[in-house]
């Protein structure tokens, strides 16, 4: 056998052929076989044929292949032009069809036993082929008002059922806890769609040739089924509601539309279905109190769902339900979840109980248990809650208390009480059994010479020819063509019998009486079993067996001597007639025949569509007859009459059916297949008739399908029950007809010879077995049985065929079995499977490998109830398949999920230990606001569960693999419900806070976990973000709460211990003490924590890592700011300042490691911020402790560049340029020495202890420290307090101060850098740049070279050597920004300036004129004298006037002077290179001027214009950059300069001291 699969929808296109020949000789069609299903196209003439026709299969085996021969029809026989053999496994799926695939045509093909396995020897013949499965497509919402009303239509059939039913569940009140969820949501589950879909533009499906097909009328019943709730609370069918009305199984759907009661139509077979599976619950007290849903009293809670359901006797005898509300008049959604309600008894008990006991100080005690650090420990970041061996989670009240075959009572079994039928039915069953059609006596035909023209008894054909024109029975007489004698089923001693005894040849009648009796006593006496059988079956006594044994001899013996019957026949209509005229058409009209009499309609022209709607009677004598029902094409022309003088039938054949009379019974509607007469017919189409038959004195007596099904209902019900105990044997038989036998040997053959002696179909026979089993469907192996069955039922009907064009829907409406009482076997089969489907743990165990394919074959059964709903039926959106699946395992789950979490510590007690079984109360079986025990364990069980939908079912519910897949739903539906207890319990304990941060981040871990191993990959959750970090985001910020004190006192204890041990190295390799690698190693340990929280919500994660990057901002802090506060007192020592420096460069190091580890740049803004800023403020420190170690240096630095200035001192001599160059190097060694060996010994140290940042900032550090000493000390010493003339004219006032004026000189003279020791310099410098960039592996030559302390000493130096009046002229040009001052102006002058520039000469005229000064700010307690004196500075004036001054005035603070001045300039240099110096000044007798102001004019502001009038800002002193600075100094040095002497006084003045009073 091949691999069994899910049944899948396989969709065949026959389109078009190509075949080599002729076109006149091709009349071609082709046939599909696939399992046992076979279909034939049309017939089509020509090489290239087109059929474009299309074809459905139900597929549950890919082992096998699907079978195409492409036929061409003959006169005689139709020959074979080859085979295509497409393997099952290789067709792909698709949503619609495609373009197709040409194959070629096999002359042979390769067998396996019996099957066909393959094809080969391709011949030149193709036919294109378009093969595929079809997927489910969605289901249109404007169809649901059509299922409405199908449903209503069948709601009045269900009160007998409904009251069997209560009776039969009285002794189940456990099966209802799983179902109820499932029914309230599949009340209009009608309206979900179905697996299986098809364009509704594709061509009718047309129904295969087979058994005909009878109606029967059922009488319908009406019942009175009403929904109410009661009023108590049963604690026994507890439902978990979902907050909304979408988390569970399609609440949405309760009604198909709103705002009217009779909108809200439950399906009534639903209804019954319920019924029938609900105890008559009785008004209890919950043992805990009242639903915690409603505990408060809010009449509007909609949590009646739970009440109790009460079943009222109404007077007629009927079942109805009542209660206070209709149960569909509203939604059913809780508003308050049970989730919720659980733990507010939970919290409520935990208060109570922790009152006594718990105070302010337990939580204190419960944040930092174990001291320092110990919250880093206990938890189990990365835990796997599975098991090697899973427990399957069945409830201690399942099914195995439910026997299997004790069902609902599906269907209505009248016949095994109706006793009277049953003595019918024995005795008609006798008469088949003693003298069974199988065994009937062949006719003895020979060659037979007609005289005078003779008809066929079998086509009633002529018989042709001159001799030997036919067979003839030697015994019966009976004739016919020697082509037809084969295929009459007449048995030839019962007529010689009746045709002897109504010739009244008696001798030769007893004869064959005798013959007939000697033949049922062999039978007798040969199969005594199959009598005994029926004897025991119908509970017969011996006296009577004998007695109805011998009445059924009698009967058989009499034959139809005593039989007669009144029919009645209406002939409707035809449908796909042949067109036999030119025109396309035909003009078509019907005999019927019964005996020898002929009735004949009228003739519908021009019609392949007729509709006739007459009727005839006859009367039938013998019950052997048959009714020949045959159409015609009337033809009017020369050659129809030609052939009147020929033939007894001149019109063409348009098809026949031919009835047995003996297999008539009560009343049919039926569509019957038009057949050939003879190979050369070409027919097609169908014919409807009405047949009532009334057969004397048998008018009250039941019709033969009926008495079938009574036969066979009893027969099972005997054999099940009595015989086996309940169980139901399956009979061992394989092959394409296995399906059609149903019992073992002798049962069969009484059912086989019952059905072919009445004429009772096989699809009848297969439909009453399916009934029977129904009653059985729990029952081992049933479910495949059932499977098999309605998937050859749904083929018989819904394949099409060649020859009608019979919808499925109209050919299974004509069944003998009752259309609607099947519709109504199915829905309430459908029903019940949902049912057990939705306990699927309790009624098919993982541990029985046995139920496990029984599941696989319900779901199999479902399928094929959902096929024979969209393609019998002709609905156009059942509910799928997979749908309904997928929510019975929904149900089922939700229910495991309600009971491992009610009863989780005993479960958990026996899922480590099965041997363990502890009698739990049940209050202490829920979690508990004190621990977190409970939730652990309650994972585990849920990844028990999990594992076992995965290992067990997910292999076995394998039909929908796109839309259900076990392991995924089990994680998804086990998520969900946990996902809402956990949420709500951990809000409770935020409000508690009980329990230890550690225990919380454990159980964030093992649901993380959970999580991550069977939730994040689902459908559902790939592209959403998960909830469960934010549930525990309060109690992971505690626990980082205490991390930070805990890493404070880390932090503590490893700085104390590391000073305890001075700072040492971790090793020789590593630059840096224990106390980094200490906190660094706890802060780490943190940061893993939550790094394995794998924290999903961005949200929660963010949160998380702001509050971690306070801790380390807060941790590094101290850390930097205990060293910095005792590294001074390190700076002596010789390596510790050093290490010390290297523990903050460490911090750096690990901070940024730590940064990228937390995310880099993706990192939380807050948090990055703050790690940045906390890395810049380390880097302050860094700069800080380099700054201080360095600065530690400064007195032995200073002290060495003084001995070099003593050095440099020596070689003042000037000495010419060539010789200062070559001695220059010599001379800077010398002058370097001292500082050399201060370098050599301190930096050869630091390169060896100092990591290369920390050496880097020592370095520029001492770098800048020796360059500004060097600067400040040689290069460019700070002015004096009174410099030049003004010392010169203090030393003159005072005689006392001559030896200052001496060493002013002596120090004005050991300033003074000659060329030579400027050479000097700028050797020493590069020195000191080299050595500081040691061969790269000091500070970096960029930065050395554009060092600003370098270059400005560079820049002094250069400046030594030019004149003062190059000096000079760069001051001016550079120093743009004199006259601007922050400290305010003290008065303004008003000058006017002439400039004029002598055209032949080019000497500059200046002519200044002192108008007036204004506002002078003065305090004075002498007389007040302001005069003005004017400067002109500037390049080449040595030898010329510089110097004005106007006349004083006497108090006066806003003078005016109208006073002009002239000043000459040289013609070598332009005007922008002067400026004139106005300073406004208090003349003193017998003491210096005192200085009120001054301000600056350049004449390059005015040489453009010529001339410049204008009020000038006085200020205190004069602005000048680092350049003006510079030359300031150099030309301060200059001492025999007069006029570099003047320029630094100038520029150097400052306003003089105010007296006070």
């Amino acid at each position: 056998r091949g691999e069994v699969v899910n049944m899948s929808l396989l969709c065949v296109k026959v389109k078009q052929g190509k075949l080599h020949g002729t076109s006149d000789k091709l009349n071609t069609y082709v046939t599909l076989k696939v399992q046992n299903v076979r279909s034939t196209t049309v017939t089509r003439r020509g090489n290239e044929p087109s059929w474009e026709q299309d074809y459905m299969f139900e597929i549950n085996d890919l082992g096998k292949g699907l079978v195409v021969e492409v036929w061409n029809k003959g006169l005689l026989w139709d020959d074979l032009l080859g085979t295509v053999w497409i393997p099952l496994r290789t067709v792909e799926h698709a949503t619609e069809e495609g373009a197709g695939i040409w194959w070629n045509l096999n002359s042979e093909v390769l067998t396996n036993g019996n099957e066909i396995c393959g094809a080969k020897n391709p011949t030149i013949h193709e036919i294109l082929l378009d093969t595929y499965y079809e997927l489910p497509a969605e289901i249109p919402e404007d169809e649901a008002q059509y299922l409405i009303e199908h449903l209503h239509s069948i709601n009045v059939q269900l009160e007998q059922e409904a009251n069997e039913d209560v009776m039969h569940l009285k002794s189940y009140p456990n099966q209802v806890e799983s179902s109820l969820s499932v029914l309230q949501n599949y009340s209009t589950c009608e309206d979900l769609d179905c697996d299986f879909t098809r364009d509704h533009n594709s061509p009718s499906i047309k129904v295969g040739n087979g058994q005909v097909k009878q109606l029967s009328r059922l009488t319908d019943l009406n019942i009175k089924t009403k929904w109410t709730r009661g009023k108590g609370l049963s604690g026994s069918v507890e439902s978990r509601l979902p907050p909304s009305p979408t988390s569970r199984i399609g609440n949405s759907l309760t009604s198909y539309s709103e705002g009217s009661e009779s909108d809200a139509v439950y399906d009534s077979t639903m209804e019954s279905d319920f019924e029938s599976r609900t105890t008559v619950f009785s008004q209890q007290q919950n043992s805990q109190g009242d639903s915690p849903c409603c505990s408060q009293s809010n009449s509007s809670c909609s949590c009646a769902f739970h009440d109790d359901l009460k079943m009222e006797l109404e007077p007629d005898g009927s079942y109805s339900h009542t209660s206070e509300r209709e149960y569909m008049d509203e939604e059913v959604v809780c508003t308050k979840s049970i989730s919720r309600s659980r733990w507010r008894r939970v919290i409520e008990k935990t208060h109570l109980t922790s009152q006594d006991v718990f105070d302010a100080s337990t939580l204190s005690n419960l944040k930092t248990p174990g001291g320092a650090g110990s919250v880093l420990y206990g938890i189990d970041s990365m835990p796997d809650l599975r098991r090697k061996k899973t427990v399957p989670i069945v409830r201690d009240v399942t099914l195995a208390a439910r026997k299997a075959g004790i069902s609902f009572g599906m269907t209505t079994r009248t016949s095994v009480n109706n006793q009277e039928l049953k003595l019918h039915v024995y005795k008609k069953t006798l008469q088949a059994l003693i003298y069974p059609i199988s065994s009937t006596t062949p006719h003895n035909f020979e060659v037979w010479t007609a005289t005078t023209p003779t008809y066929c008894y079998e086509c009633e054909g002529l018989l042709w020819g001159i001799a030997r024109q036919g067979m003839k029975c030697t015994e019966c007489g009976v004739k016919c063509h020697e082509k037809c004698q084969d295929l009459l089923n007449a048995d030839c001693l019962q007529r010689a019998a009746e045709k002897s005894s109504k010739h009244g040849a008696e001798d030769k009648t007893q004869n064959i009486i005798a013959a007939m009796k000697e033949r049922m006593k062999v039978r007798e006496t040969n199969k005594p079993e199959i009598f005994m059988l029926i004897q025991a079956q119908f509970e017969v006594s011996k006296e009577d067996y004998a007695r109805h044994l011998k009445a059924a001899k009698q009967s058989v013996l009499e034959g139809t001597s005593k039989w007669s019957a009144k029919i009645k026949i209406t002939v409707l209509c035809a449908q796909g007639l042949q067109a036999k005229d030119k025109t396309g058409s035909s003009d078509p009209y019907v005999t019927v025949q019964v005996g020898k009499t002929k009735r004949r309609t009228k003739t519908i022209f021009g019609n392949l569509n007729p509709s006739w709607d007459e009727t005839f009677h006859f009367e039938c004598h013998n019950s052997t007859d048959r009714i020949k029902v045959r159409v015609w094409d009337e033809d009017d022309d020369i050659k129809s009459r030609v052939k009147q003088h020929f033939k007894k039938e001149s019109d063409d054949f348009l098809g026949q059916t031919i009835i047995e009379v003996r297999t008539l019974s009560s009343e049919m509607d039926v569509w019957y297949n038009l057949e050939k007469r003879t190979d050369k017919s070409a027919v097609s189409g169908a014919i409807r008739m009405k047949i009532a038959v009334e057969i004397k004195g048998e008018e009250k007596v039941a019709p033969y399908h009926v008495q079938y099904t009574c036969l066979h209902e009893n027969l099972f019900n005997y054999l099940t029950e009595t015989k086996y105990s309940g169980v139901v044997k399956i009979p061992q038989v394989k092959g394409d007809e296995a399906w059609k036998v149903y019992f073992e040997d002798y049962a069969q053959e009484i059912v086989d010879e019952f059905a072919m002696r009445y004429g009772v179909e096989s699809i009848y026979q297969a439909m009453t077995h399916f009934s029977c089993l129904s009653s059985k469907y729990m029952c081992p192996g049933v479910p495949a049985v059932m499977s098999t069955l309605l998937a050859n039922i749904n083929a018989y009907f819904a394949h099409t065929t060649a020859t009608t064009n019979v919808s499925a829907s109209d050919r299974f409406a004509a069944s003998n079995f009752g259309r609607e009482k099947f519709i109504k076997l199915l829905d309430q089969l459908h029903n019940s499977l949902r049912i057990d489907l939705s306990k699927y743990r309790d009624n098919f165990p993982a541990s029985n490998p046995e139920r496990l394919q029984d599941l696989k074959s319900t779901v199999d059964l479902l399928t094929s109830i959902t096929f024979f709903r969209m393609k019998v039926q002709e609905l156009q959106s059942p509910p799928r398949a997979s749908s309904v699946v997928k929510d019975c395992v929904k149900a089922c789950l939700d229910s495991t999920y309600r009971y491992i979490f009610d009863n989780c510590f005993d479960l958990y007690n026996q899922l480590l230990d099965q041997s363990k079984k502890q009698d739990i109360p049940r209050e202490e079986q829920g979690p508990s606001n004190k621990n977190l025990e409970f939730w652990p364990k309650l994972i585990t069980l849920m990844v028990s569960c999990v594992e076992e939908d995965k290992a067990a079912y997910a292999s076995i519910l394998n039909q929908f693999p796109q839309e259900l897949h076990m392991g995924k739903l089990s994680a998804e539906v086990m998520w969900q419900l946990f996902a809402q207890d956990m949420k709500y319990a951990l809000e409770e304990h935020e409000k508690h806070r009980l329990c230890k941060s550690a225990d919380y981040m454990n159980l964030h871990f093992k649901v993380k976990w959970f999580y991550n191993e069977y939730v994040q990959d689902l459908p559902g959750s790939k592209d959403a973000v998960a909830e469960y970090s934010l549930w525990f985001e309060p109690f992971a910020i505690d626990w980082l709460d205490e991390n930070e004190d805990v890493s404070m006192e880390f932090l503590h204890a490893a700085l104390e211990r590391d000073k305890k041990d001075g700072f040492q190295q971790t090793s020789e390799h590593a630059l840096f003490s224990c106390s980094v690698v200490d906190v660094f190693t706890q802060l780490n340990q943190s940061f893993e924590i939550i790094k394995k929280l794998e924290c999903p919500n961005p949200e929660a994660l963010a949160h998380f890592l702001r509050r971690f990057a306070k801790t380390i901002n807060k941790v590094l802090l101290q850390y930097a700011a205990i060293i910095a506060k005792e590294f001074s007192s390190h700076c002596s020592k010789e390596k510790l300042p050093c290490i010390l420096m290297n523990n903050i460069q460490q911090l750096r190091v690990q901070l940024e490691k730590m940064f990228e580890s937390m995310g880099g740049k993706e990192l939380d803004d807050e948090a990055s911020n703050l790690l940045k800023e906390l890395q810049a403020n380390l880097n302050g420190v860094l700069d800080e402790l380099s700054y201080t170690f360095a600065t530690s240096f400064q007195s032995v630095i200073e002290e060495c560049v003084k001995q070099m200035n003593l050095e440099l001192y020596q070689m003042r001599g000037n000495g010419n340029s060539s010789t200062n160059r070559n001695s220059a190097a010599i001379d800077a060694e010398t002058v370097l020495r001292p500082l050399m060996d201060l370098l050599d010994k301190n930096l050869t140290l630091f390169a060896k202890i100092c990591e290369k940042t920390v050496l880097k900032r020592v370095l520029k550090e001492l770098w800048k420290i020796i360059l500004n000493v060097i600067e400040r000390k040689i290069v460019l010493p700070a002015l004096t307090d009174q410099s030049g003339a003004q010392m010169i004219f203090s030393a003159a006032k005072d005689l006392g101060q001559l030896s200052k004026l001496k060493e002013h000189v002596i120090r004005e003279e050991v300033k003074s850098l000659s060329p030579r020791q400027c050479a000097i310099m700028e050797v020493v410098l590069a020195t000191i740049k080299q050595y500081f960039h040691a061969g790269g592996n000091g500070l970096k030559k960029t930065f050395l070279e554009k060092s600003p302390d370098l270059l400005s000493l560079k820049y002094a130096l250069s400046l030594y050597t030019q004149t003062t009046d190059t000096l000079i002229k760069k001051f001016i040009n550079t120093q743009s920004s004199q006259a601007q001052s922050a400290n305010g102006a003290v008065g303004e002058v008003s000058i006017h300036v002439d400039l004029f520039t002598h055209p032949g000469t080019g000497e500059h005229k200046v002519t200044i004129k002192i108008v007036a000064v204004n506002e002078l700010i003065w305090q004075t307690t002498a007389m007040f004298r302001p005069f003005v004196e004017v400067h002109v500075i500037g390049p080449n004036l040595s030898d010329r006037k510089r110097k004005f001054a106007t006349k004083t005035k006497n108090n006066v603070w806003s003078p005016k002077y109208n006073e002009t001045f002239h000043f000459l300039l040289s013609n070598e240099n332009g005007p922008e290179s002067f400026e004139l110096h106005v300073t406004v000044k208090d003349y003193c007798f017998a003491r210096e001027d005192r200085i009120i102001g001054m301000t600056v004019i350049q004449l390059k502001d005015i040489a453009e214009k010529g001339t410049c009038a204008s009020w000038y800002s006085l200020i205190k002193n004069i602005n000048m950059d680092e350049t003006g600075l510079t030359i300031l100094r150099i030309l301060s040095q200059r001492t025999n300069d007069e006029v570099a002497k003047e320029f630094v006084r100038l520029k150097s003045d400052t306003r003089s001291s105010e007296e006070t009073t």
